[in-house]
């Protein structure tokens, strides 16, 4: 006859949690770990879409200023021809017609005229070359020498103005 073995109980206490405690405090340990890893990375990404998103804003920024300035040299070489076409338009209606059809192509292009004459002088946008007597006020525009244009709001060229003393 096969003899009876003795059936040893541990106790639930002591032995049986301490291994797996073991292995379960070291899971636990690495998850923990695996996540503040995984929010170092999510914050990483973040950081790195919000970068992106930024520098995206930026060059559409720059490309619209390179597409509004970009043509200010051409413009700025134009702006003598616009001054002789004036100069010639009140003798010749037909130098008035190309003058006038330049214009529309400029305005479409963002070039506008900066109002001088009977304005108050301003420094941004005006330059002083000559001084006068006159009845009008102090610093105010009596006379426009050269005229002067903005190229979307930005000053291209200054007009040239006689002011009041």
């Amino acid at each position: 006859m096969a003899k009876k073995q003795k059936i040893k109980y541990i106790s639930e206490c002591s032995e049986a949690e301490g291994p797996k405690e073991k292995k379960t405090g070291g899971l636990r340990r690495k998850l923990k770990e695996c996540q503040k890893e995984r929010r170092e990375y999510l914050t990483q990404t973040q950081k790195a879409v919000a970068d992106l998103i930024n520098y995206r804003k930026r060059q559409e920024l720059a490309s619209e200023e390179w597409r509004k300035y970009g043509q200010r040299e051409l413009l700025e070489n134009l702006l003598p021809v616009i001054d002789a076409l004036s100069a010639g338009a009140g003798k010749d209606a037909g130098l008035k017609k190309i003058k006038e059809q330049l214009e529309k192509v400029l305005i479409r292009n963002g070039l506008k005229e900066i109002a001088a004459l009977g304005e108050k002088f301003n420094p941004e946008f005006h330059e002083a070359v000559d001084m006068a007597e006159a009845k009008e006020a102090s610093w105010t525009i009596i006379a426009e020498i050269q005229k002067g244009y903005l190229l979307h709001n930005k000053v291209l060229r200054p007009s040239k103005v006689r002011v009041a003393k």
